[in-house]
């Protein structure tokens, strides 16, 4: 029997990416569009919150009374930290350099990093307060991000807004990350003059999808976030300290994940397929989840915030509020507006779709086999691959006979055992090759390498993230390792590869690598991959021609 190792670390293109990246960190393509001379501004306007607090927020408005619908942003990365002009052209904040900016767009003098930008918004008739959450900017106290106090204060910060008198009473919420992040526990409470939601890429279990996605601690944007937060807001919890204090998803951590659920108003959320080291799924999660009886997913694979602020997303954007926060007779959103890649920089459709995942998907199961092999019939013998967990990853392949639409989640149903190890932090991938061509997609951070969907699991947390199970030697386990969601056309001749490794599958790399996500790899030892019948499976979701 044959093993098929891999270097997934080493796909080709790196040279030419690191170059593009160069560029854009020099020079982010973001054009910035000075604001009118008179556009309506209120600075640092105070708002009380119930515990006597205050608040700041910069208030803009549309010529003349009202009253107006008003579209709202808090955040603790500071309402002020706007772009600058200088002799030498615009300065951005640091975020712009950091997370990269792979395609071009614009925005106005006004706009804050991933907030709406309020001369757009304004030009639409709407008011749009950019507010400084509890802590941060110029607002007063001490902030306790993911909270349920924080969801109080946005709570009082909608009920203000909407009983102001140039406000029509009506409220929606707007951004991107965190800004969508600070969304769902204030629309859990259900304020009276909250109408509508449009999260943009924001997660909703800050364990599963950001700090220590299955069970492996997250040691790069996380840790980076952090710094970056602490430094902009004074904050009275330290969550890099409270994921050491509780390495599992016990009951603190389920005390700051919002209850979906008790979400009613509309919503359309953006869930992305280029997100999925962050994002991702909490997005999907608040699709299914949410109580609302209009929820709606915009999906994309492009750049994050080139797509937020794109002329067709902005006026998807504009069509959901003019339908709740104007009450205007316009349609509902498509449950599901579908984005199909081919790759990178090709879309193969965008369609409206009626639910998630999609009615008539073809749940197929791929059998992991001799030879790296990845085949649609079970292999007639049992097999193994082993393969060193720090330095080496083991590959297999399914090659296209036809056309074929793979969209929705996948899943590994892998059966495994070590040596000279009782765990293992596992990291898998899937790609797409045409010919002998790694095809990249779209990813975190503004990563252009990335693979098509992936998932890790932290081996001892196989049966529940909140209790241990090492491996016992030579005990052979059975380990479920749920994989993002991806829409993605395979043409025919095109290969599916599955990586499995005991590493992160990127390389930590300012130039060519998955800069700033970095995951922890797995002590020393050995992983065996068993197959045969009834074991190790790849589920695809195929969707019918």
């Amino acid at each position: 029997m044959t093993t098929r190792y891999d270097r997934p670390r080493r796909r080709p293109g790196a040279a030419a990416y690191a170059r593009c990246r160069i560029r854009a960190f020099l020079n982010p393509p973001v054009t910035v569009v000075p604001a009118p001379a008179g556009l309506i501004k209120d600075h640092d306007v105070a708002v009380p919150m119930r515990d006597g607090v205050t608040l700041r927020a910069n208030v803009y408005r549309p010529p003349g009374d009202g009253p107006f619908p008003v579209i709202l942003s808090i955040h603790p990365y500071g309402k002020d930290k706007l772009p600058r002009r200088t002799r030498r052209g615009w300065r951005l904040s640091f975020q712009f350099r950091i997370m990269n900016q792979s395609e071009p767009y614009q925005i106005s003098s006004e706009t804050g990093w991933e907030a709406p930008d309020p001369v757009a918004w304004v030009a639409r008739g709407y008011v749009v307060i950019n507010a400084d959450a509890r802590g941060a900017g110029t607002s007063d106290g001490v902030g306790s991000l993911l909270s349920g106090d924080e969801a109080r204060d946005v709570y009082d910060m909608i009920e203000w807004a909407g009983t102001q008198p140039w406000s029509n009473g009506r409220v929606g919420m707007l951004g991107v990350s965190y800004l969508a992040i600070s969304q769902y526990k204030a629309a859990a409470l259900r304020p009276p003059h909250l109408a509508a939601i449009c999260p943009w890429e924001g997660f909703t279990d800050a364990y599963r999808d950001f700090m220590t996605p299955g069970g492996i601690p997250e040691r790069g944007f996380s840790v980076v976030w952090q710094a970056m937060t602490r430094r902009a807001a004074r904050l009275s919890v330290d969550l890099g300290a409270q994921r050491r204090l509780h390495p599992l998803r016990d009951a603190w951590w389920r005390s700051i994940t919002p209850d979906l659920s008790g979400i009613e108003v509309p919503i359309l959320a953006c869930a992305s397929f280029s997100d999925h080291n962050l994002h991702s799924q909490g997005s999907w999660r608040l699709v299914e989840r949410a109580g609302s009886a209009e929820r709606s997913a915009y999906t994309h694979r492009g750049g994050k915030w080139a797509v937020f602020y794109s002329d067709e997303a902005q006026r998807a954007q504009a069509a959901f509020f003019d339908r709740h926060l104007r009450e205007l007779a316009a349609p509902a959103p498509p449950r599901i507006r579908l984005e199909v890649r081919e790759r990178r920089d090709t879309v193969a459709a965008v369609r409206d779709e009626r639910e998630w995942p999609l009615a008539r998907t073809h749940w197929t199961t791929l059998h992991l086999g001799d030879d790296g092999t990845l085949g649609a019939s079970q292999p007639p013998v049992a097999g193994t691959a082993a393969f060193r967990l720090r330095r080496q990853a083991v590959a297999f392949s399914h090659r296209f006979d036809r056309d074929t639409e793979l969209t929705g989640p996948m899943e590994l149903r892998l059966r495994i055992s070590l040596s000279g190890a009782d765990d293992a932090n596992l990291f898998v991938g899937v790609e797409k090759w045409s010919g002998r061509q790694y095809v990249p997609f779209e990813g975190s951070y503004g990563y252009g390498r990335d693979r098509i969907a992936d998932g890790r699991l932290r081996l001892a947390l196989r049966h529940s993230l909140d209790a241990l199970h090492p491996v016992r030697p030579g005990e052979i386990v059975d380990a479920d390792i749920a994989l993002s969601a991806s829409s993605t056309l395979f043409r025919t001749g095109d290969e599916l590869r599955l990586i499995i490794a005991g590493r992160y599958l990127e390389p930590f790399n300012p130039l060519f690598g998955h800069l700033p996500a970095r995951y922890p790899p797995s002590s020393r030892g050995r992983a065996l991959v068993h197959w045969g019948p009834d074991s190790s499976t790849l589920t695809v979701p195929v969707i019918p021609g």
